[in-house]
């Protein structure tokens, strides 16, 4: 897979994908990400990528013409938009974004983007929950790490996949470890019962 990142601020990538399992995944060479300065297809002396809203307003906006060439010059790939006005992002959209060949995200910034961006260029407009950040950059982060970890060969053990959280919808099972017993706080018997079939049972209760 390979991950293009169209951001104002690529400093704020300095450290999320150089560590753990994202880390690993490109080293497998898995996942390629990259990470590009939308000033860089900016046309004045200012690296200007925003203006003034049409029809007034505070704040500034993204403009169009910036992201269009931005985005052209990715390639082809699923377009993404993260914006708070977007499609809730969750487990099932994220398997089916680990699918696609080549994701182009958008991080959106200012008072927000041209309208145009969500109308004619991006693919899928994505937000991660219901308030306000100050840009698209971290939003960016969660699609990555969640989307790359569901790539084959991206975890050390398959099996994590299936059993790890908001897998089918539910929360995992509660996880306990030694000591067995810390403060008079202890691990549920049917845990120590060697009995699989019961634990099971127990896990899928929870």
């Amino acid at each position: 897979m390979q991950v293009d990142i169209l951001t104002l601020f690529p400093e704020m990538f300095a450290g999320p994908f150089e560590h753990s399992i994202l880390r690993r995944a490109q080293d497998k060479l898995l996942v390629e990400i990259k990470i590009h300065n939308l000033r860089d297809w900016a046309t004045d002396k200012y690296k200007s990528v925003d203006d003034k809203p049409y029809g007034g307003g505070p704040g500034m906006v993204m403009r169009v013409d910036i992201v269009d060439k931005a985005v052209k010059a990715m390639g082809k790939g699923k377009v993404i938009l993260l914006d708070a006005g977007g499609k809730k992002f969750d487990q099932r959209l994220a398997r089916d974004l680990s699918h696609d060949e080549h994701l182009i995200l958008i991080c959106g910034h200012y008072e927000g983007v041209d309208h145009r961006v969500h109308e004619y260029i991006a693919d899928e407009i994505i937000s991660i929950g219901d308030y306000v950040l100050s840009g698209g950059e971290i939003p960016a982060m969660v699609v990555v790490d969640t989307v790359v970890r569901l790539l084959p060969g991206a975890l050390g053990n398959e099996q994590s996949l299936v059993e790890e959280s908001h897998n089918e919808q539910e929360i995992e099972y509660p996880q306990y470890t030694r000591p067995e017993d810390y403060k008079g706080w202890k691990v549920p018997e049917v845990l120590l019962s060697g009995d699989h079939a019961k634990i099971k049972q127990w896990r899928g209760k929870k």
